[in-house]
């Protein structure tokens, strides 16, 4: 296991595990779903500390265009216009030189080429992995994490698509099923093709309707037990709560009565999708599939680093679809940047064990973090 928390350069790892696949056909009755590309191996990513990708069209398939500017201005040109995914070296993140009262977030991300808001692009880093070539010994599977901007999802004979939810949607609009930087999920079986190329069969453990794809397996991680392993497991789990203030899109971690955490969070958009009052914590899961048919409906694949607290499954949970965190924006869920909601995650109680990475708790008046919810001013 230590062997794949290595990093490399995509260029060094490129010359030392050999990776350089041909394409792949994939079955006749999947070629209308998935878009062919011709290689499962990784893109060339911009060699850059911090890479910047266009995630605007992550929870809206048909859209994905935003504006490069020359200036952080929405009046100042447009350079080009930027699309789904594209990826860019991250410089820095500033200040807009005018305010937009219709959007209210004023940051923007500077890249070599001109500017963009920053509430479209997620921050990433490009770790590549030496994935490992077999599971490991006596286990079914293990959890991982999308350690690139992005890598490319491919269907394979024995399980065609469902057809529905985000994949239905993808397809319509004749784009490539991907997972993103912090992305969690369930990896259950290894290849090596004739290639030497080593993959990766993602299988989501909790809420798949049964898609199972293959990835380059040099994009992940597997967590390890000190990526679960509980935060401050001494202080008592009945003085820890949590409260977040809906007017000010903000979440604060408390232990007794002192502030040991905060981040800025989105809640829902919609008035009274994130429930106001007090709300244990009831179930935790490393990462799930998120689906609800509501007043807008969606469907999201490998959610990181989930704590349910209401029963309708409004939940604490990484997300990597924007960066508008200080807005609404979410169906009802306190979206987090994903580092924000692992630490909640191994703070929070119940604790949960890397296997299987789930925990439900029955008796939610004792030993259960509880989540208020508030709109003070």
């Amino acid at each position: 296991m230590a062997q794949s928390k290595q990093h490399l350069s995509r260029r060094d790892f490129l010359k030392l595990a050999g990776i350089g696949l041909g394409a792949l056909a994939l079955p006749p009755r999947t070629r209308d779903l998935l878009a062919l590309h011709p290689a499962y191996a990784l893109p060339e990513f911009p060699a850059s500390g911090i890479i910047g990708r266009n995630c605007s069209a992550d929870t809206n398939p048909s859209g994905g265009k935003i504006e490069m500017k020359a200036r952080p201005d929405v009046n100042s040109a447009t350079v080009r216009d930027v699309f789904r995914d594209e990826v860019f070296a991250w410089i820095k993140e500033v200040s807009g030189e005018s305010i937009s009262y219709d959007v209210p977030n004023q940051r923007w991300v500077e890249t070599p080429e001109g500017y963009l808001r920053a509430r479209y692009i997620q921050p990433c880093r490009n770790l590549p992995n030496v994935p490992l070539t077999a599971l490991p010994q006596g286990q079914a599977g293990f959890w991982a994490e999308v350690t690139v901007p992005y890598v490319d999802l491919f269907n394979y004979y024995e399980a065609p698509p469902t057809r529905q939810g985000w994949l239905f949607d993808l397809a319509y609009y004749n784009l490539q099923p991907r997972l993103y930087y912090q992305q969690v999920s369930w990896v259950d079986e290894i290849k090596t093709d004739d290639s030497g190329a080593v993959l990766y069969r993602i299988n989501e453990r909790y809420g798949n309707p049964g898609d199972l794809f293959w990835a380059d397996g040099a994009a992940f991680r597997p967590l390890t037990d000190e990526d679960l392993s509980p935060l401050a497991p001494d202080v008592d789990a009945n003085t820890k709560k949590i409260v977040v203030n809906l007017n000010y899109q903000t979440l604060s971690c408390f232990e007794g009565d002192r502030e040991i955490y905060y981040c800025r969070v989105s809640t829902g958009a919609e008035a009274g999708s994130t429930p106001l009052g007090e709300h244990p914590i009831w179930r935790k899961m490393v990462s799930t599939r998120m689906a609800a048919n509501t007043v807008s409906s969606y469907e999201l694949p490998a959610i990181p680093w989930t704590t349910l607290f209401v029963g309708t499954g409004v939940a604490i949970h990484g997300t990597t679809s924007h960066n508008d965190f200080g807005m609404p924006r979410s169906h009802g869920c306190v979206n987090c940047r994903p580092e924000d909601a692992k630490w909640i995650f191994r703070w929070t109680a119940p604790a949960v064990v890397l296997e299987p990475g789930d925990i439900s708790w029955n008796d939610w008046r004792v030993g259960s973090t509880h989540v208020f919810v508030e709109d003070i001013l």
